[in-house]
């Protein structure tokens, strides 16, 4: 492909990407806005005028935010891609660290470092402004720069190993280096499910066992219905950074762990919590969790294959602004070049994806009903759908495009039909 055509698609894309994101907002922003002041009547009964126009407001300066965000992401992407960027990146760092390993990784270290900075300010904005303005941020300061610091030094504890390993992958593993480094990369993704329950969550939150004894009993006869085998049952100190409430089960085999968070156990009654998780290991019994797995791992390989080819042709690095070295190693630049060119492309698929979740947690109500009264399950979403000022009103458009779970209505409406 010609160096030009690459460049005018990449650029068409960028726009593209950026228009409909701005023209999805803006849609749910005018639809959530013209619903605000009446209650769906379906909800009319358990939500208050007052929590469905909290919800409104926080929907929409949520997505007011991510407007800014889009505009700054995209003038980012093109900074460091088609206005030289990385460009200016890569020759002066070869000229301090050489083409080497070190000048490849500290290259690649250096993109993550400038598009983790542009992400600070609107993360501190959403907590500190809008979470703040709604009631939800518990989180000082502190915290929140000690969170970020702390995922520095894991990225760099986790990733920089794997990073030199795919380097010399690239180097020495010949043709179908590529699906060497597909193994390794799956074999890093299992060493992180297996660690994250007992090495890598416990660094940001506190985990104590359940003691509600009641409540242990009723979901450990919930887990021997299902045939769900966990390690423990955890609390979190969710309410430390949010009032957010939450549950999920994590790891993998042995190291499962069943989480609540504290905020959730103190809203929901023990049938209503019972219901919530049979909704999560509802995922496990119908094997969601191995299917995403497959698909993930199967969309890595595919596109691996697709950097081991682009990896050789001039015109992709020149078609986003960057004059590969003739002599010297590419492959620093190869994999920023993907990694910020690949999402670009892959948005307009993101549809598919979201579909395909929200099937799969109407597959998870669905389960829930045959273990637990579906009617508590509707009043925990109803209450969690107050507490968390999720907007029961979202754009249809902009629900299909993105959400990864139903829309408030489509999802209770399913579940009333089990009771």
């Amino acid at each position: 492909m010609p160096t030009l055509y690459f460049t005018a698609l990449f650029a068409l894309a960028v726009l593209a990407m950026v228009v409909t994101k701005l023209w999805l907002a803006s849609r749910q922003i005018r639809f959530v806005a013209a619903h605000r002041e009446i209650v769906p009547d379906q909800f009319a009964m358990a939500i208050p005028l007052s929590a469905h126009q909290r919800a409104a407001d926080y929907t929409v300066a949520r997505t007011r935010l991510g407007m800014v965000e889009i505009v700054v992401g995209a003038a980012v992407l093109i900074g460091l891609t088609l206005l030289g960027g990385v460009q200016t990146l890569d020759l002066a760092i070869s000229d301090w660290l050489g083409r080497g390993y070190l000048g490849q990784i500290a290259l690649v270290a250096a993109v993550v470092a400038i598009s983790g900075i542009v992400e600070v300010p609107f993360d501190y904005y959403r907590q500190f402004v809008i979470e703040e303005r709604f009631g939800f941020n518990r989180m000082g300061k502190g915290i929140f720069f000690a969170d970020r610091i702390k995922g520095v030094l894991l990225g760099a504890a986790f990733g920089l190993p794997l990073l030199f390993v795919v380097l010399w992958l690239m180097r020495q593993a010949g043709s179908v280096w590529w699906l060497w480094t597909w193994v390794v990369w799956v074999v890093f993704q299992m060493l992180v499910l297996v660690l994250y329950p007992t090495v890598i969550a416990p660094l940001f939150n506190k985990f104590e066992p359940l003691k509600d004894d009641a409540l242990r009993a009723r979901i450990e006869g919930l887990m021997k219905r299902c045939g769900f085998a966990a390690k423990g049952l955890f609390v979190m100190d969710g309410s430390r950074r949010s009032a957010h409430g939450n549950a999920y089960f994590t790891g993998f085999g042995s190291a499962r762990r069943i989480v609540f968070f504290d905020t959730l156990l103190s809203r929901l009654s023990g049938s209503e919590i019972e219901a919530v998780l049979a909704h999560e290991l509802g995922h496990f019994k119908r094997h969601h969790v191995i299917k995403r797995m497959i698909v993930t791992f199967a969309i890595s390989l595919a596109m691996l294959a697709l950097l081991g080819w682009l990896s050789q042709c001039v015109w992709f690095y020149e078609g986003l602004g960057v004059r590969p070295s003739l002599i010297g190693d590419n492959s620093g630049l190869a994999l920023v070049l993907f990694f910020l060119a690949v999402p670009v492309f892959l948005f307009f698929v993101t549809p598919i994806g979201s579909l395909s979740s929200r099937k799969h947690e109407f597959e998870a109500d669905a389960f829930a009903a045959t273990q637990t009264d579906a009617k508590d399950l509707v009043n925990a979403l109803v209450k969690l759908y107050e507490d968390n000022a999720s907007t029961l009103t979202p754009d249809p458009i902009y629900t299909a495009f993105y959400y990864s779970h139903p829309p408030a209505s489509q999802r209770i409406d399913r579940l009333l039909r089990h009771a």
